[in-house]
């Protein structure tokens, strides 16, 4: 009798154990190593090309995701993915999601299910044999993750920039967004700042495996969502953008006006207020393409930039 009480005993302390047969491991987070790309509406696809490929000098291949769509890459393995504007669409939004890009898009979507967010069934595979899922975050934005095709594009070197190093989006909710890039995905402070010094209204947070970033805009209140009842077209592509880097601004601005590629561009090069050059251009959505130095010339406002920057 005592020795089956005390296999009993056993048996329930195993159970119990956190290192018991039953207690399966939590999946652990696959690498997020880089913006993969930003995709976006376009009202007239025939003028969007024109500015992607003329003036930014991307390629253009088909999109293996969207055969309606088209992607504009600046290196193999980053794009700007076009999407024709859906018919009867009354939003002054032009972003369709953000993508980053992991090694492991099917270990991606375990980690996030075990970490409670709502994932699809199983990834896609694209004909290119990328494969991809999407899901969204807790303001509504859809991120999408992307495993890269084991044969990259044959895409030439890009005279301009060869590197997306940051996409940013409107957010309201700081402290909701952080739970999903920070918390769950391990995303880090990068820099934080805005038009006045005591307002932290652009925060940039790295990836965990890389140096290129999301930038957060904080509009509105933190109780509200979506695009504010007040704001612009023109200010929603302001904020919701994408960044080219590049060594020197200078160089890829006299790039830019010796092949006529300005045309309707309203803006020249200015330090920003991260103490970055930078020069701001837009396709004909009004989407903003930042043209931005890899490293700052000086001190920013702010806040002081707690990671590495980004490489070419």
């Amino acid at each position: 009798m005592k020795r089956w009480s005390q296999a009993c005993f056993g048996l329930a302390l195993a159970a119990l154990s956190p290192t018991g047969a039953s207690a399966a491991p939590a999946p652990e987070r696959p690498p997020l190593t880089s913006v993969s790309h930003i995709a976006v509406y376009a009202q007239d696809p025939a003028k969007a090309e024109r500015f992607y490929v003329h003036d930014l000098g991307a390629v253009r291949l088909p999109d293996p995701e969207a055969a309606s769509g088209a992607r504009y890459y600046v290196s193999p393995s980053q794009f700007v993915e076009v999407l024709p504007l859906p018919p009867g669409t009354v939003s002054l939004n032009r972003l369709a999601h953000i993508a980053l890009t992991t090694p492991d898009a099917e270990k991606m979507r375990a980690y996030l299910a075990a970490h409670k967010v709502a994932v699809p069934a199983s990834v896609k595979v694209a004909p290119d044999g990328s494969r991809w899922f999407s899901v969204t975050d807790p303001e509504g934005t859809e991120v999408q993750f992307m495993q890269p095709p084991t044969h990259l594009p044959d895409v030439p070197v890009n005279a301009l920039s060869d590197h997306i190093i940051h996409v940013g989006f409107i957010i309201h909710n700081r402290a909701n967004e952080d739970r999903f890039y920070k918390d769950i995905l391990g995303l880090r402070p990068y820099w934080e700042g805005g038009m006045h010094d005591d307002h932290r209204d652009w925060i940039s947070m790295q990836l965990p495996d890389g140096h290129d970033w999301i930038e957060y805009m904080v509009v509105g209140t933190p109780d509200t969502k979506g695009v504010p009842a007040d704001m612009s077209a023109a200010t929603l592509g302001i904020l919701n953008h994408f960044s080219l880097g590049v060594r020197d601004t200078r160089v890829a601005y006299t790039l830019l006006w010796n092949g006529d590629r300005l045309q309707g561009q309203p803006e020249t090069p200015k330090i920003g207020r991260d103490a970055k050059w930078q020069l701001n251009l837009f396709d004909p959505d009004g989407t903003r393409a930042e043209v931005m130095e890899f490293h700052a010339i000086g001190k920013p406002c702010c806040s002081p930039f707690a990671a590495p920057d980004p490489e070419k």
